[in-house]
């Protein structure tokens, strides 16, 4: 079981440093209803597929002045593992944030939508139309899919670099349809009875190794420019995919040495592609479980893991590293030898990379490797502890230059939820590190302040 958090630190951070302010967003994919969590009697997973329950975790994020709203998402759906808990199961992430924008009004809304399947046209027109709906809050994750093919009339997922060349051009495409029909195409001239000048509004004539799209798109872009791109590869494709394009990274790593390796090398890539380091924040998936004391906080996360077994976690290490695992003693060091090619294909090479650079790393014994969160299908950074351990974690994170701020994941209970956005939130503010109120009103000005910090 993970240890919580070293002990409190001031949450100025240290002193005399550059405080750039820390970005936020909230999973609204009810990560607290994740393991036995939803088996709570509070947990409200009857209303999991309700416009009640997400309008009013969205309605708590805006009151704690949170840069956005993240909802992830995946094409397809294991039934078995539906036994255990609801999973990635989900609204469509287009219609529940377009039906939040009604009920908020700063918060930024960020929709996953996949580049494997579907046309550029279509997501473009559906982003953009969130964009105006929530008055420039929208923004988009783009992924490029584990699983689903067979939901799409395919045989089979492409290759990760069949995958990432689509993802490359299918985006490039969308940012151009959303330059086609320019806002300041519309004169709205009621005099003259002119509404668009028709010579502003322009095809794109894109032909490209995968798509053929005309143009322009059949609606006008916003004053306050596109909606952000955030990525979350941190594969070798990946990294430099979110390099050239991603405003935002959803990061995966779980320890601090990890964080400032991928933080370095994706700031390192976006001046090799022509970009300022700056322009890119590396925001990394916290897990909390939070409680008023230690203890408190340990007894949720042991209860919300009851079920996880070691059959479970060696299965996981054959999956990423083809380690069989089964017959070694706990105390066993995993070398890099003992690990299959690298190259064998795997289902997340997110997972499977980090574990093998921490084999690399440090030689870790098997009872270590086995307690990863990778293993269990999660390369997220965890703590277990207070509201107090959870700032000190944060400033410790972002002054080691290990992240830009954070997805928060609350774990185990709404608990978690109320006192990471009650408690945790107002710390980071009231030391500096956050802000206290919305300077501006689209995701946009959220996010750059910091950029230029």
């Amino acid at each position: 079981m993970p240890e919580p958090a070293p002990a409190p630190a001031r949450a100025g951070g240290a002193a005399g440093m550059t405080r750039r302010p820390i970005c936020i967003g909230l999973s609204l994919a009810a990560t607290w209803l994740a393991g036995d969590g939803w088996r709570r009697p509070d947990s409200r997973v009857e209303d999991l597929h309700t416009l009640g329950f997400h309008a009013d975790v969205a309605r708590r994020a805006e009151a704690a002045r949170l840069d956005f709203l993240f909802r992830p998402d995946a094409l397809w759906v294991d039934p078995q593992t539906l036994a255990s808990g609801p999973g990635f199961s989900s609204l469509d992430p287009m219609v529940l944030l377009a039906s939040l924008a009604a009920c908020t009004s700063r918060i930024g809304l960020v929709a996953t939508a996949s580049t494997t399947f579907g046309a550029p046209w279509t997501l473009a027109r559906q982003l953009l139309s969130l964009h105006h709906l929530s008055g420039g809050r929208a923004g988009w994750n783009i992924v490029t899919s584990l699983d689903g093919a067979r939901n799409f009339g395919q045989a089979a997922m492409p290759d990760s670099r069949e995958r990432y060349a689509r993802a490359l051009e299918f985006t490039d495409v969308v940012r151009r349809l959303w330059d086609s029909y320019p806002h300041h195409a519309l004169p709205l001239d009621r005099e003259r009875g002119r509404y668009a000048d028709p010579a502003r509004v322009r095809p794109i004539d894109h032909a490209g190794p995968v798509f053929d799209v005309q143009g322009p798109l059949n609606l006008p872009s916003l004053p306050c420019g596109a909606p952000p791109l955030f990525q979350a590869g941190a594969s070798e494709r990946g990294r430099d995919f979110a390099a050239r394009v991603a405003d935002g990274v959803f990061a995966a790593s779980p320890d601090v040495a990890a964080g400032i390796e991928l933080r370095q090398d994706l700031r390192r890539r976006a001046v090799g592609h022509g970009r300022d380091a700056d322009a890119i924040r590396v925001l990394p998936g916290l897990s909390l479980f939070l409680g008023e004391t230690t203890d408190e906080a340990r007894d949720l996360y042991r209860d919300t893991h009851a079920r996880h077994d070691r059959a479970r976690a060696i299965a996981g290490l054959r999956d990423l590293l083809g380690l069989d695992a089964a017959a070694l003693p706990p105390d066993r060091r995993i070398a890099p030898d003992m690990l299959a090619d690298p190259a064998r294909p795997v289902r997340s090479r997110t997972h499977a990379d980090l574990l093998r650079r921490l084999v690399e790393r440090e030689r870790p014994t098997l009872r270590t490797l086995l307690a990863r969160p990778e293993v269990a299908g999660s390369a997220h950074w965890r703590v277990v502890g207070t509201p107090r351990d959870a700032v000190a974690a944060i400033v410790e994170r972002v002054d080691a230059g290990a992240a830009d701020g954070l997805i928060a994941l609350p774990g185990g209970a709404d608990r978690s939820l109320r006192l990471f956005l009650d408690e945790v939130v107002p710390m980071l503010a009231e030391g500096g590190r956050f802000r206290r109120e919305y300077a501006g009103t689209t995701l946009r000005e959220h996010l750059e302040p910091a950029q230029r910090a």
